[in-house]
């Protein structure tokens, strides 16, 4: 096996789901628009909360971290955890994303109808539009793949590649409608080389 070619196979698969993604967005944005302004109009006292398990999982709490640090108050819960308590985190400002590529994950599917309950509306971020966690949320983000990168067809790499792209696109999309500045950027940033950075810049005084 020639490892660079392989390494090189892998990127290429991803780059080109990522591709096919972003050409399909204008025929699946029925609820891009609807989702971004929701988030954008959060009241003062609502979060933006991601939930998931496994690999969906790492992905929200990846996206999270991304909204905190761009000026949208945001946490990840596990949706197993959500079913044992961690649901009273969760109030009815709040807006999830519950992440599925299949949309079938017995855990993700499980949480939503406890957080309508709530009052909370739930986002289905999902790679198939048919799938019982898009029919059940109240709003669909749809990310699809036609398969992922190894050769198997298993790992989850093209499919949460491409959620983690799409998750930061809407992330900063909110932060530039909601004139997010460098300024604000460094009240949340205040550390490691970018802090020191900003501060050496007169950002961060």
């Amino acid at each position: 096996m020639d490892i660079i070619s392989n390494i090189q196979d892998v990127i290429e698969k991803e780059i080109s789901a990522i591709e096919q993604v972003e050409k399909d967005l204008p025929l699946n944005d029925q609820d891009y628009e609807k989702v971004v302004n929701k988030i954008i109009s959060l009241k003062e006292n609502g979060r933006l909360i991601f939930t998931g398990v496994g690999k969906s999982g790492h992905i929200g709490k990846k996206l999270a971290a991304t909204f905190a640090s761009t000026g949208t108050p945001s946490f990840f819960v596990h949706a197993t955890e959500v079913m044992h308590g961690d649901l009273g985190m969760i109030t009815a400002s709040d807006l999830v994303i519950d992440i599925s590529n299949s949309g079938e994950t017995k855990e993700a599917v499980a949480v939503v109808a406890p957080i309508q309950r709530l009052g909370a509306k739930v986002v289905a971020l999902t790679g198939n539009q048919d799938s019982t966690l898009a029919k059940d949320c109240d709003y669909l983000l749809l990310v699809h793949v036609d398969g992922e990168a190894d050769e198997h067809n298993l790992a989850p790499t093209n499919s949460s590649t491409s959620a983690l792209v799409v998750g930061d696109a809407i992330a900063l999309t909110v932060s530039k409608a909601k004139g997010f500045s460098e300024k604000d950027f460094g009240k949340f940033h205040p550390g490691g080389a970018l802090g020191k950075r900003l501060v050496k810049e007169g950002v961060i005084k």
